[in-house]
């Protein structure tokens, strides 16, 4: 009896676990898509990018955010929501871009109105029910007034709208809001938009809603208030305080640039020092992160895409607000951990700068007092990127503001140039 050929047989083995390879590997991507894409954009509308490997892998996705930081996800035809929920309610730096309690209140104000309105509106209809709610005695009494009669407040409405636009909540069908900012008593400024019900029923993130409190019993003051929000129930054993503290401590490495040990309790310290391995290979494998651990802390980097806030970034602010950390981190090498400096000290080191690098600024930042509202600027981001703190107009830099430190000047045979040091995320 012949023996057949075996070449073939073995080709077509390989082949298919080639194949097998291959598609493995495009689950995974894929899967880390829709992960990325809804910790950029928790409200996920079902024409932004990323949504369909949201819908593609929504069940895998519910799981990972269950098990790894106890956030809910839904899914949708029309969208995703994910029901982020931070670890840390008085953190200053989260918020959003250019938002004032006074934008919050007109934004809360404008959801309420939607909601009662029909599935179209327009800017002005929606402006004129906002007035009538702002003028409830319980706004008034509170301080709080709105009238669309000044450029100004039709600016902060429109404000209000074009995050709603870019969240899905409303799309424009016509008009244009720069028309009904500047618009003149008989003009037609304004703007028709599709009101998507889903999207504005997923707006409100809490774990309970603040309407179901009775009047006596709702929490007074703001910090209570926020807690109270997001407060998730905890089983009263080891085990729900173990899995609590770690959903924590997930939930704060995927929102923060960095985690520092100074800055956690003395439970969540004893597990993250014997945990902080796992948890950084579980995070990184599945959102591609790169962890950096040191004795300071932990981070979790990435290539800039990952942030809202990206450092370096193009354009003056961003130019000044590397200049700064270059010049935070040499003056915390110089002098240790004690290195505290003065807000007044960064404006007039901007000041200074401004005679060397200020030919790449914009015309206004080379202004005599630009520099102020340039140290608010970078400062603001730092501190937002954990890497200073800014208390009553002092500045602490944090360890891992060293990554932006200029090193020694090395004499090398090719080039014979200066080189930055690479001293990693928190230094040597």
């Amino acid at each position: 009896m012949s023996t057949p050929p075996r070449g073939p047989r073995k080709t077509q083995v390989a082949g298919s676990h080639q194949i097998g390879e291959m598609q493995a590997r495009q689950q995974r991507e894929d899967f880390q898509n829709g992960l990325r894409a809804l910790l950029m954009r928790p409200l996920l509308g079902s024409l932004h990018a990323g949504f369909p490997s949201v819908r593609r892998q929504a069940d895998k996705l519910r799981e990972w955010f269950a098990r790894e930081t106890g956030w809910t996800l839904a899914v949708e035809r029309e969208g995703a929501r994910l029901y982020k929920r931070p670890s840390d309610t008085s953190d200053p730096t989260r918020g959003l871009p250019d938002f004032d309690r006074r934008r919050y209140v007109l934004l809360c104000l404008a959801c309420a109105v939607l909601e009662r309105t029909d599935l179209q509106t327009t800017l002005r209809e929606l402006g004129e029910r906002v007035m009538d709610l702002a003028a409830d005695p319980a706004m008034t009494g509170r301080g709080f007034s709105f009238t669309l009669g000044s450029a100004s407040e039709r600016r902060e409405l429109v404000a209000v709208c074009r995050l709603l636009l870019e969240m899905g909540v409303l799309t424009r069908v016509a008009g244009d809001e720069d028309d009904f900012i500047h618009f003149q008593p008989g003009s037609q400024g304004d703007a028709l938009y599709d009101v998507q019900r889903r999207a504005l029923s997923g707006m409100l993130a809490a774990a309970r809603g603040p309407s179901t409190w009775l009047a006596g019993d709702a929490p007074v003051s703001l910090d209570e208030r926020l807690h109270a929000l997001v407060s998730e129930h905890v089983p009263d054993n080891e085990d729900g305080r173990r899995t609590a503290i770690r959903h924590a401590l997930s939930r704060r490495l995927l929102d923060d640039a960095v985690v520092y040990m100074g800055s956690l309790g003395p439970e969540e310290l004893n597990y993250f020092t014997n945990q902080r391995g796992a948890i950084a290979a579980r995070l990184c494998e599945a959102t591609g992160l790169i962890a950096e651990q040191r004795a300071e802390g932990l981070a979790l980097t990435d290539d800039g895409t990952l942030t809202d806030i990206a450092m370096p970034a193009e354009g003056t602010e961003g130019h000044v607000t590397l200049l700064v950390a270059e010049h935070l981190a040499t003056k915390l090498r110089e002098s240790g951990a004690s290195c505290v400096m003065t807000v007044a000290a960064i404006t007039a080191f901007i000041r200074e700068a401004t005679d060397s690098h200020g030919h790449y600024w914009r015309k206004s930042a080379r202004e005599p007092g630009a520099e102020q509202e340039l140290a608010a600027i970078a400062l603001g981001r730092l501190e937002s990127l954990r890497l200073i703190e800014c208390i009553d107009g002092n500045v602490q830099p944090f360890p891992a503001i060293s990554r932006f430190a200029i090193g020694d000047a090395q004499l090398k045979s090719a080039n014979r140039g200066a080189a930055p040091s690479n001293n990693g995320l928190f230094g040597k």
